[in-house]
């Protein structure tokens, strides 16, 4: 056989039958990325979690509990202002966003 030539073989069993459970369950792993539905939904739950005003649930729901706490206590002389509160209302959103994806993507990669 030359070098340039190329050898294909078949398998004698010939292709495998999907079934409506494989099809789904391909589909699934597809749109999870592979994590599952938990690690998939979880920063969703997570920022729904944040939507929450003055609580700041998002960040406790995400373990960090001193941040969460922290941001409760800042957000007492910011809920004077107008400007100001909001801005802290909606970086803890996206905090709990980016940390949700980041414990997600630490534990799909082990």
């Amino acid at each position: 056989m030359a070098s340039d030539e190329l050898a294909v073989t078949l398998d004698p069993k010939g292709p495998v039958r999907a079934t409506p459970l494989g099809v789904i369950k391909a589909i699934w792993n597809e749109l999870s990325g592979g994590i599952g539905p938990w690690g998939a939904f979880r920063p969703v739950f997570s920022t729904m979690l944040a939507m929450i005003p003055f609580l700041y649930l998002g960040q406790h729901f995400n373990r960090q509990h001193k941040k969460g706490a922290w941001w409760f206590i800042l957000q007492l002389p910011l809920i004077l202002t107008i400007v100001l509160w909001p801005l802290i209302y909606i970086w803890s959103i996206i905090d709990s966003w980016w940390v949700s994806n980041g414990i997600v993507s630490r534990g799909s990669a082990r």
